[in-house]
């Protein structure tokens, strides 16, 4: 249990034990809630200089390549969460983000903002019929679900975990709201103004019109860089978490 909470950082489980009020008050499943019980993601706490970027609504033909040559340059690694209808389209697309070093996540077939409550037959089936094409496309199954939206309920929660996937939102300090076209430099601004170890950053590789993701990048990779920002995917982001967790447990203590 201790590994799976040190995914998030070195909470207090007895916080968690102690949620609910002394006269059986339920238990409010925010945030606070699923991040202590290792069940769903915002941000990782890591003293390395480490942050995860990541791309949602792909894979775009246009946009996406465009952002794997600029990753490439940089040599920069990133977490696409993409939507199985345009896997279906464009898998090619994503061999070349596999090949590349990125990591494949999953977003959905048809980027269903679902209703709450959730259906759990809707939530498992735009998620198994998202896992099909990424294995006919790639061979490998996702380990991360991003819900369109970050619209989330306990249904959504313990039905992707159940089928092996780790929910995964965003920093709330890092959702560059790219998808909009506020503007290059508002998009820049946000991500370089907030950077801090244990980011997960928001942007989109399929965009509706001209992407301004594309130029933000332009500036924002190097920076990053400069600053000794190491960019991975938010696998390596969590692997690193645990690891540091567990090199400060004492001599011979347990992870599990």
């Amino acid at each position: 249990m201790l590994a799976r909470i040190g995914l998030i950082g070195m909470i207090s489980l007895s916080v968690l034990l102690m949620a609910s009020d002394a006269d059986g008050a339920p238990i409010k499943k925010d945030r606070f809630y699923y991040e202590n019980k290792g069940e769903m993601i915002w941000e990782v706490q890591t003293d390395q200089k480490m942050i995860a970027l990541t791309f949602d609504d792909g894979p775009d033909r246009v946009q996406t390549n465009e952002i794997l040559d600029l990753l490439h340059r940089f040599d920069a690694k990133s977490t696409f969460f993409v939507v199985g209808k345009r896997v279906a389209q464009y898998p090619d697309l994503l061999r070349r983000v596999v090949e590349e070093g990125h990591e494949v996540a999953n977003h959905t077939y048809n980027h269903i903002y679902f209703k709450l409550p959730a259906s759990e037959e809707i939530v498992r089936q735009e998620i198994e019929s998202t896992e099909k094409e990424i294995f006919q496309a790639t061979g490998l199954k996702s380990s991360l679900f991003r819900p369109p939206g970050g619209t989330y309920d306990d249904r959504i929660v313990q039905v992707s975990n159940r089928m092996g996937l780790m929910p995964v939102m965003w920093s709330w300090h890092q959702d560059t709201r790219d998808w909009s076209r506020p503007g290059i430099r508002k998009i820049v601004d946000k991500v370089l103004q907030n950077a801090r170890n244990g980011d997960i950053v928001l942007f989109h590789d399929h965009v509706q019109g001209k992407s301004q993701t594309i130029p933000a990048l332009e500036i924002i990779l190097p920076e990053l860089k400069a600053r000794g920002f190491r960019l991975v995917t938010v696998s390596e982001l969590i692997k690193s978490s645990v690891s540091e967790i567990n090199r400060k447990l004492p001599a011979g203590g347990k992870s599990s």
